[in-house]
């Protein structure tokens, strides 16, 4: 089985692609939503922030979660510390579990989280930044100000193009996006 990272920045059309793969035929983990449940599941994670304003009707809110971790660098590490090695345990069951020749998992911190070794190749969306940073203010009601400090926050696009095997370039439209996909998934298999 080959195992594929699906890896982009902030507002790069990671979702886009994964939807195109799901539409012709393939597994693809959303390490993102892994973590979502995870947030809930861990009572290590209500533990680590019980002393803090991030709850909501007795649940954490990931959205208060969120803008703690983003403003506190140790705090970050702290929430990394607990959910990254469940979300290794994780991405390999799912890889244990699969019969397919290849295997995606959508994991947009791959190197921040230092989990390469899990992947045959990495699959980079790369997005030109002032494209991010328009989706990011359109989608999630950002200011300006606060889309840059999000997208700031991780490892710049050139240097994970230079760590990826393949790069996809989602500058263009949907239908131009499926195309391209639609070409490197038959490459690959």
């Amino acid at each position: 089985m080959l195992k594929v990272a699906l890896v982009g920045n902030i507002a790069s059309g990671k979702s886009a692609v994964e939807a195109v793969l799901k539409k012709l035929g393939c597994e693809v983990l959303d390490t993102d939503k892994v973590c979502h449940g995870l947030l809930v599941k861990l009572p290590e994670v209500n533990e680590a922030f019980n002393s803090y304003d991030v709850f909501e009707n007795g649940e954490i809110s990931r959205e208060k979660l969120g803008k703690l971790v983003f403003n506190n660098h140790d705090l970050r590490k702290k929430l990394e510390d607990i959910l990254y090695p469940t979300l290794r345990i994780k991405i390999e069951e799912f890889f244990e579990n699969s019969d397919r020749d290849v295997a995606f998992v959508a994991i947009p911190l791959l190197f921040e989280a230092e989990m390469t070794d899990l992947f045959d190749k990495i699959m980079f969306i790369y997005t030109n930044d002032d494209i991010r940073l328009e989706r990011l203010m359109k989608r999630n009601n950002y200011t300006k100000e606060y889309a840059k400090l999000r997208m700031d926050l991780q490892i710049p696009q050139d240097e994970k193009v230079k760590k990826s095997d393949i790069v996809i370039y989602n500058n263009d439209s949907l239908d131009a996006l499926e195309k391209v996909v639609t070409l490197v998934l038959e490459q690959i298999r």
